[in-house]
């Protein structure tokens, strides 16, 4: 099986070399590309075509957020995961806005940044836990503000889940709690390239163009828990 790519983004050198050494230690993990600034990781983006990218927020010129943009549209392959000292709500939104598939503070256990740099490089959403409640919270502000109390979406001016097969509606559940390809295709009795495909058509059918955007699309339709 071939080794998840990686690519550091950080200005600091030695948060660089740190994280190098731990991660080309661990099995099926190998860093192809270090950056100390957007620019650079653009261009190395290109040139190493990374699984996933370890974004840092707060960088001289161009910054994590801007650099997550540009790259999300100049290399759609490649994945970021956000690693930042940054544990503030603001940052949180604008770099799932971005298009990070990821959200790990810089004060996590070794164990949280490995588990999400798996569930990344395997299609899924990751949010650190203590950090995920932002997401739920902010949609039940925005059910609260509509005054719907029904979970159908289309009753929220959106596609609902009526335009899914049964068996979609039972990976994106699956996606939807946070497990991985291999994960659902161990649950459902079927293989992970076989998920991916569900997850391709999902997508395609209710017009989303990311996994934190399925992640919401759950939310909406009550297929997470909002308790």
């Amino acid at each position: 099986m071939n080794p998840i790519k990686l690519m550091l983004v950080d200005d600091h050198d030695l948060v660089r070399t740190s994280l190098k050494a731990f991660l080309d230690a661990q099995a099926g993990m190998l860093v192809v590309a270090e950056a100390s600034n957007g620019q650079d990781a653009l261009r190395l983006a290109q040139e190493s075509q990374p699984d996933v990218t370890i974004m840092d927020i707060t960088m001289p010129g161009v910054d994590g957020l801007e650099t997550t943009r540009r790259m999300r549209a100049a290399c759609p392959d490649c994945k970021v995961l956000a690693l930042t000292v940054h544990t503030d709500k603001q940052y949180f939104f604008e770099m799932l806005s971005a298009g990070a598939a990821g959200y790990v503070t810089k004060d996590a256990a070794a164990e949280d940044l490995l588990d999400a740099i798996r569930a990344v490089a395997d299609g899924q959403v990751y949010l650190q836990p203590a950090l995920a409640s932002w997401l739920l919270d902010d949609y039940r502000r925005l059910l609260h503000q509509s005054h719907q109390p029904s979970h159908n979406e289309a009753e929220l001016g959106g596609k609902g889940l009526n335009v899914l097969s049964d068996r979609e509606i039972q990976v994106l559940e699956l996606v939807a709690e946070g497990m991985t390809n291999s994960e659902i295709g161990e649950a459902l009795g079927i293989s992970p390239k076989t998920v991916a495909r569900h997850r391709e058509r999902i997508m395609d059918k209710l017009d989303i163009h990311s996994s934190t955007e399925l992640v919401k699309f759950a939310i909406r339709t009550g297929l997470i828990n909002l308790g």
